[in-house]
């Protein structure tokens, strides 16, 4: 019998981000006015003289650290002075400071975004993006990405073909409908796609040249808004209905003709827009898909913190206080996961059904209810079954956690508090051995028209579920929390939430598969590998989620995930030079389960031992292929050809 390991040969693949001479067609200070090709002091004297830029810059070439030094040295010393008055937050001037360093030079941009992404993650994206929306009519400074409105009908097609770029990756579109929690800010939403975008180039090495960020203006229901004589989008009332989805549905045929890539939408329609378009184009919905990814994975790793194997997450019984968009974003994808562990069948989601116990602000969600919202509907409790709990239709949160005695009390409820000193101390009866309590809701503004302040909406901070239920548990929340001090040299370990540790990556996997869809399974096995990224080191001392600081390789190994998951659902089609059939060969499951069964039946040991070292070279094969096609900041050859 032939050996399994030559099954896999070793390929080099050709970087398709790899550093490359570029063809330009400018030269002396338009060159320098260009942020995708401008070095500043970084040019070398023989590229000087090739674009006409001697004389034009000081004579003294630097390095890109030596940038990045001058850059950071300003940064610090500016941060007081950029602020606009004293009302102007601290996190809002550095967003100013790096934004001009983005207007004037793209790669050292990136640079310091990538070296630094666990301080200005927040700043370019959630929650500082936040201020930058509400104040974007006066900090517009240069245009980004393109504006699409619902003056356009009819030219939409048309219209995609005004940007420059042939090639485009990602699409991040919003409609200004729902900002963080912030309501309606119109066309001033489009500060929430570029900063997105920054994290998908940041993290997942999407080549910043081919992204674009996208606003569809269809009116606001913002009054002051529609009042103030300098806002730049549709001073109209929003549209809504079908009126509304006609816009949308144009806007999305128009884009994918000309780019059947990866979009992420986000819009306070984003359940129902979801479900219209997501096996028809490519799209992802963060808000509805990426939450409860993320949410998943935080409770597969609370399984392992509690010392045993992800297989037994569906046995976790689950409290859920919460049944908005977000809410029952989570519990379908966590119900999905258990069903995919328990065969994928249809006794298999009964089963997982089961394991819910869903709290809304009428309390318990049951058959009895009135007028039941048709997607909780899958997740109302039986009556017969809640009465031999002594429980009831409606039933408080308090009362349902006495009972029940959850595993996990999940929170997606957007209610402050709710997690009540009552509360947490019914979830001391909890039966398992290490409880988990997650307070996903994320903060939101307290109404003033430039906010310096959030009111917290997580339903508990981490110092009362510590100090209530008592030091073992694990925590997690949608927001950041500091660690808490327990004493003894003890620490109890706060778990950030962050959507960023799956969007870049499914993005990326999704591209690079060229997958025609983004199938549940693939978000799926981007939940699992983000649970399985921690050690079990980690996991025991109270750690489900990495450091934001790791973001990069944790979106190369989610993306392998999903990448491998489309090959197995046959979803693929290959990215640029590789083909769907060269992609297979990272995905030799079969082939090689098939080699282990014959050398086991011929006893011929020395196949079977092949077996690991060639399933593993093919997973490492895989993220090499994924390493290689992130693009990292760093400032190409430049060279001049007239047009």
């Amino acid at each position: 019998m032939s050996n399994p390991a030559v099954l896999i040969q070793t390929r080099s693949f050709t970087p398709s981000e790899g550093q490359r001479p570029v063809i330009v067609h400018k030269r002396s200070l338009d060159i320098l006015h260009d942020p995708w090709f401008n070095k500043g002091t970084a040019f070398s004297m023989t590229e000087r003289d090739r674009l006409d830029l001697r004389g034009l810059l000081p004579p003294n070439v630097m390095s890109t650290d030596q940038q990045i030094e001058r850059f950071m040295v300003d940064l610090k010393r500016l941060e007081v002075q950029a602020r606009d008055g004293p009302t102007d937050p601290n996190a809002l001037a550095k967003w100013r400071i790096l934004n001009r360093l983005h207007d004037r030079n793209e790669t050292m941009y990136y640079k310091v975004l990538i070296a630094n992404i666990e301080e200005y993650a927040p700043i370019v994206y959630t929650p500082t993006v936040g201020l930058v929306c509400q104040n974007y009519s006066g900090l517009f400074r240069r245009p980004r990405g393109m504006y699409f409105s619902a003056e356009d009908r009819g030219e939409m097609k048309s219209m995609v073909y005004n940007w420059p770029a042939e090639q485009v990756d990602m699409i991040v579109v919003t409609d200004g409908s729902r900002i963080l929690g912030l309501g309606d800010l119109g066309v001033q939403g489009i500060g929430i796609a570029v900063g997105k975008l920054d994290l998908y180039v940041a993290a997942a090495g999407i080549n910043p040249q081919r992204v674009l960020p996208i606003m569809i203006d269809v009116g606001t229901t913002n009054e002051k808004l529609l009042k103030d004589p300098l806002y730049l989008g549709l001073q109209e009332h929003r549209l809504d209905g079908d009126e509304y989805v006609s816009v949308i549905d144009e806007f999305m045929e128009a884009i994918f003709t000309r780019w059947p890539n990866f979009e992420d939408f986000q819009s306070k329609w984003a359940f129902k827009l979801l479900q219209r378009y997501r096996y028809k184009y490519r799209m992802f919905n963060d808000d509805v898909q990426g939450t409860a990814g993320v949410a998943v994975a935080g409770l597969l790793g609370a399984v392992r913190a509690q010392g045993r194997s992800m297989i037994d997450f569906p046995k976790q019984k689950i409290v859920v206080a919460g049944a908005g968009s977000a809410g029952l974003g989570v519990l379908n994808a966590a119900r999905k996961t258990m069903a995919r562990m328990l065969g994928n069948n249809e006794s298999a989601f009964d089963s997982a059904r089961s394991q819910f116990w869903v709290v809304d602000a009428k309390g318990l969600i049951t058959e009895d209810r009135e007028n039941i919202d048709p997607d909780a509907k899958p997740f109302a409790r039986k009556v017969n079954e809640i009465s031999r709990q002594g429980l009831w239709e409606g039933a408080s949160l308090v009362e349902v956690v006495q009972q029940v005695k959850p595993d996990v009390l999940l929170g997606l409820s957007a209610v402050g508090g709710l997690f009540s000193k009552e509360v947490l101390e019914a979830m001391r009866g909890s039966t398992s051995t290490r409880p988990a309590i997650f307070a996903m809701s994320n903060p939101t503004n307290n109404g003033t028209a430039y906010p310096i302040f959030f009111i917290l909406c997580a339903e508990c901070t981490p110092e009362e579920a510590f100090s209530i239920v008592g030091d073992n548990i694990i925590f997690a929340s949608g927001s950041p929390f500091k660690d808490v001090d327990l004493g003894n040299g003890h620490i109890g370990h706060c778990n950030q939430g962050n959507n960023m540790y799956l969007f870049p990556g499914v993005g990326l996997g999704t591209l690079l598969s060229g997958s025609r869809i983004i199938s549940d399974g693939m978000l799926q096995a981007a939940a699992e590998c983000l649970a399985e990224y921690m050690t079990e080191e980690e996991v025991v001392k109270g750690k489900i989620y990495p450091s934001i600081s790791s973001i990069r390789n944790i979106t190369k190994e989610v993306a392998a995930a999903v990448v491998k998951e489309a090959l197995e659902e046959d979803l693929a089609e290959g990215y640029r030079g590789v083909d769907a059939r060269e992609l297979q060969r990272f995905n030799q499951k079969e082939t090689i389960m098939a080699s282990k069964l014959e050398a086991v039946a011929t006893g011929d040991l020395n196949d079977y031992a092949n077996w690991a070292p060639c399933s593993l070279r093919g997973q490492e094969e895989l993220l090499e292929f994924v390493e290689l096609n992130m693009w990292h900041p760093e400032y190409p050859t430049l060279v001049y050809r007239n047009e």
